[in-house]
């Protein structure tokens, strides 16, 4: 801001001199607020109690105690035999946007609706009892900085067809309904 405002007194100096030069009058500038940046005090412990209070609420879907590549084995061939595809949200029950995610996805109705028909869905845990470590560097090994959660598609011969980072989902302390629709929609098995 203060860059902007020596920006504008150096101009406002030039055109004082150049006017002078070519004798004609010039009026003094009042300065003009550009931009202002407001600060925002957090109570980072009352968020975290806030979060904790929620994640209470909230269904927890994922089994740190699973084999999650025998699991998978079961899933990609039922969806082979089904005419679906997998859809895996890996991240874990200590993740409040796992867990909202899921909790968006099952009671939005017309969402519902869209995975039930095309997918077999799955919760692939990560969390310090169980990284799953040979499923992740199986399936996603480029996942580093994808944040959780995030998503692949299984196909029914159990190839990865997409990745997809949650964020562009996103909206406010949940997710955008049309954005995740046709994520659904964009990822479903060709018929």
């Amino acid at each position: 801001m203060k860059k902007i405002q020596i920006s504008l007194i150096i101009l406002s100096t030039s055109l004082f001199f150049t006017a002078c030069k070519d004798n004609v009058k010039v009026e003094p500038v009042e300065p003009v607020q550009v931009d202002t940046v407001k600060t925002e005090v957090v109570d980072t412990a009352a968020v975290k109690k806030q979060i904790a209070a929620e994640k209470e609420t909230l269904v927890k879907p994922y089994n740190d105690t699973e084999d999650a590549q025998a699991k998978l084995n079961v899933l990609v061939a039922q969806a082979n035999k089904e005419g679906k595809n997998v859809f895996v949200q890996a991240g874990g029950n200590w993740c409040i946007w796992c867990l909202r995610f899921n909790d968006f996805v099952q009671k939005n109705q017309e969402i519902k609706a869209v995975v039930d028909a095309n997918y077999i869905y799955y919760h692939l845990n990560y969390s310090k009892e169980n990284k799953n470590e040979a499923v992740f560097a199986k399936y996603v090994p480029n996942s580093k900085g994808l944040g959780y959660p995030f998503f692949f598609i299984l196909n029914s011969k159990g190839e990865v067809t997409n990745t997809i980072s949650s964020a562009d989902l996103e909206a406010n302390k949940s997710y955008d309904q049309a954005k995740v629709k046709q994520m659904f929609l964009d990822n479903a098995p060709k018929k």
